[in-house]
C-alpha cells in the first residue's frame, strides 16, 4: 500500500513564530496539549520564565505543535500574550464562542481548533474561516466519539450506523462547511476511546479526502494503558501511511506524552510491512535522536536504574545526535548486554562504570554518576 500523500498545510512561519507544515512529503509532526489552565499569573515574572522554559524544552524533545485549551476571552488574551514569547507554534482549541476564535487571531497563534457545528449559525462561521484566511491561520476540525450530534449518537445507539462510520459522517459534514466558503487549510482529527474504532474511522476517511489527518486515541487512560491503546492504533494507520500529525493523549505528562510520540513514530517510519508480496517503502522519516536501552532491574542490581533514567529522560530526548544510551543495572552483564551502545552506565556496591560499546572507559564513585555521565555525554 503506497503512503497517502495528503495537501500541505502550513501553521507559522509568520514573524518570530516557526513554520511547521503538515501534510505532503514533510515528516508527521507529534504535538501535546497544555494540561493546565493558563492565567496572567503564569505568564509573568518567574512563573513566566518557567513556562517559556518547558515550552522550549518540549519543542527540543520533538514537540511541534502546543495547542491549549481556551475556554473563555481572557484565556484567548493570555494565550495570545504567550504566543508572543515562544517559537514553537500554538494551537487555541475553541468550543462554542466564535468571538473566542475571532479573538485569537488577533495574535501570532498558529492554527485554531473548532467544530463548526457548535460555534454558531452560518454567519460566524463565515466570520471565523474569512479572518482565519486572511491571516494565514489553519483550522482543524476535531471530532470525538464522545460528543458526536445527537441525531449521529442515536443512529449509532439503534444500529444504523457503527461508531466509525458516524464519525466520519461528522467529519465530512463539517469539511462540506468548509468547501462552501473555499478555505482549504483546514486538518481534520477522528477520535474514539476505542483503537479500533479510531483506525476504522480515520482509515475510512483516508480514502474520500486528501484533508491532512490528526491522529490519535482520546481519553486513552494512565500511562501505560495509554500508551498500549494508542501504540495499537496509531502504528497500524502510521504504517499505512495514514496520518500527518499525531498526539498521544494520556493522563499523565506532556514530556511522555511526547516520548510515546517519538517511540511510535520511530518504529512506523523503520518497519516494513509485507502486502501482496510487495514491501512497503518506510512512513515519512523522523529526524535522528537518541535510542534509549534499560534494564527492568533485578535482584543483582547494583546501580538505581530507575531513578537514573528518570532523571535524565527528559534531557536525553533533547539530543539531536543519532546515539544509543544504556542505562544497565549490574556490573556483571551490563556492558556485555548493551555491548551496540554509543555510551551506557552501570554500576556495583558504591562504583559506577561508564563504558562503549562494551569496552568501561571510566569507573567512579556513585555521587559522581551524573556529572560523569554529562562529561561523556558532551564528547559523543
Amino acid at each position: 500500500m503506497q503512503n497517502r500523500i495528503s495537501r500541505l498545510v502550513k501553521t507559522g512561519g509568520f514573524g518570530h513564530v516557526e513554520a511547521v507544515h503538515l501534510g505532503g512529503a514533510f515528516p508527521v509532526v507529534i504535538q501535546t496539549m497544555w494540561k493546565d489552565r493558563l492565567s496572567y499569573a503564569c505568564i509573568e515574572g518567574a512563573a513566566g520564565e518557567a513556562v517559556v522554559a518547558r515550552i522550549n524544552r518540549l519543542k527540543d524533545m520533538g514537540c511541534g505543535l502546543l495547542r491549549f485549551a481556551v475556554p473563555d476571552l481572557e484565556a484567548a488574551e493570555v494565550l495570545g500574550k504567550l504566543a508572543c514569547m515562544v517559537s514553537m507554534p500554538l494551537v487555541a482549541d475553541i468550543h462554542f464562542d466564535y468571538k473566542i476564535a475571532l479573538r485569537c487571531l488577533d495574535f501570532p497563534i498558529a492554527k485554531i481548533r473548532i467544530n463548526p457545528g457548535n460555534i454558531g449559525g452560518r454567519d460566524r462561521v463565515e466570520k471565523v474561516l474569512t479572518r482565519a484566511a486572511a491571516k494565514g491561520v489553519p483550522i482543524r476540525i476535531g471530532v470525538n466519539g464522545g460528543s458526536l450530534p445527537q441525531e449521529l449518537r442515536r443512529r449509532v445507539e439503534v444500529g444504523e450506523l457503527d461508531r466509525a462510520e458516524a464519525l466520519v459522517e461528522a467529519a465530512e459534514r463539517e469539511l462540506a462547511i468548509f468547501d462552501e466558503f473555499g478555505f482549504r487549510d483546514v486538518l481534520v482529527s477522528m477520535k474514539a476511546s476505542s483503537a479500533g474504532e479510531t483506525i476504522r474511522a480515520n482509515r475510512l476517511l483516508a480514502e474520500r479526502t486528501d484533508v491532512p489527518l490528526h491522529i490519535g486515541v482520546t481519553e486513552a487512560g494512565p500511562l501505560i494503558a495509554g500508551v498500549t491503546r494508542n501504540a495499537a492504533a496509531l502504528y497500524t494507520l502510521l504504517s499505512e501511511g495514514i496520518g500527518d500529525t499525531i498526539r498521544v493523549s494520556l493522563s499523565d505528562t506532556m514530556e511522555n506524552e511526547v516520548i510515546a510520540g517519538r517511540e511510535i513514530l520511530n518504529l512506523a517510519s523503520v518497519s516494513a510491512d509485507v502486502l501482496n508480496g510487495d514491501m512497503v517503502q518506510p512512513q515519512r522519516a523522523v529526524p535522528d535522536g537518541v535510542t534509549i536501552v534499560s534494564c527492568p532491574r533485578c535482584g543483582r542490581n547494583g546501580f538505581d536504574t530507575h531513578g537514573f533514567t528518570a532523571r535524565w529522560l527528559d534531557y536525553l530526548y533533547t539530543l539531536k545526535k543519532k546515539c544509543t544510551i544504556a542505562i544497565m543495572g549490574c556490573a556483571v552483564n551490563g556492558p556485555e548486554e548493551a555491548r551496540h551502545a554509543d555510551l551506557g552506565i552501570t554500576g556495583a556496591g558504591g562504583k559506577v562504570l561508564l563504558f562503549r560499546h562494551g569496552k568501561i572507559v571510566r569507573t567512579i564513585d556513585a555521587i559522581d554518576a551524573d556529572i560523569a555521565f554529562r562529561e561523556e555525554l558532551d564528547t559523543l
